[in-house]
């Protein structure tokens, strides 16, 4: 069985997978990934893995890269120029984040043949459309649910800043549940909007993220959530370069 390291590395965190083949057998989140860190995960797995791949949203990191390349019989980094499964139709595909990239992979992996809509729900919200022939045709970004709390505290005098978990009516009767409800009933008229300007009634949707079970559970329809999403997503980016 093929040893397969995937490492997603996004705003806030990085998440880690070991793969056997296509079944993830450990998982870790690192807030502060290093070098140090992929050696010590590969040396609880042998010492070496049969591939790795690496994506990061942020100014990649050179030694986690040489870690992973050291470490790795094999090893990509995710960019715009590797060969993918999915065909990507975006004006800038070098300014595309990767984690929009595999997790567009990952929901194809899915929904092929189906007109879907990706949304990870992070510190920011991606809507990204996947068309039924696996054509990546564009999508839009927005604030998290908890970046549009933040943002009305800062840029207000008076508005306190409230967390996202707790009472959330559909009319807010104070102060805290009128920022929260807000906030959450606008992602939800978001995502409900998006997935209306696709072109077929009920299309799929896959929702990821940290706020996916707070948006999943006011959708009022039929989605996918997968937290996994992204990590499937760059294991078979792993897989199709393997064949290519």
């Amino acid at each position: 069985m093929a040893l397969k390291l995937t490492i997603d590395q996004g705003n806030t965190a990085a998440k880690a997978a070991v793969w056997h083949d296509d079944s993830i057998v450990a998982e870790t989140v690192f807030r502060n990934l290093t070098d140090n860190d992929i050696i010590r995960l590969a040396g609880d797995f042998g010492g070496i893995f049969d591939a790795s791949i690496y994506s990061s949203v942020k100014d990649s990191d050179c030694r986690v890269r040489q870690a992973m390349s050291q470490c790795s019989r094999r090893f990509i980094e995710l960019s715009a120029t590797t060969p993918l499964p999915v065909k990507i139709d975006y004006k800038t595909p070098s300014t595309l984040g990767r984690d929009r990239i595999a997790a567009v992979v990952g929901a194809y992996g899915l929904t092929a043949g189906h007109w879907t809509l990706v949304v990870d729900c992070g510190t920011a919200i991606t809507y990204d459309v996947l068309s039924p022939d696996g054509v990546f045709m564009g999508g839009n970004i927005a604030p998290g649910i908890f970046m549009r709390l933040e943002a009305l505290n800062h840029f207000t005098a008076r508005l306190p800043l409230v967390e996202t978990s707790g009472d959330c009516p559909q009319w807010g009767t104070d102060t805290e549940t009128a920022l929260r409800s807000g906030a959450i009933s606008g992602v939800i008229a978001e995502l409900r909007y998006y997935r209306n300007l696709l072109p077929v009634p009920d299309p799929e949707v896959v929702l990821t993220g940290g706020s996916a079970d707070l948006v999943a559970e006011r959708a009022g329809f039929r989605l996918i959530i997968d937290p996994e999403i992204v990590s499937k997503g760059l294991n078979s980016i792993i897989n199709y370069n393997e064949n290519i």
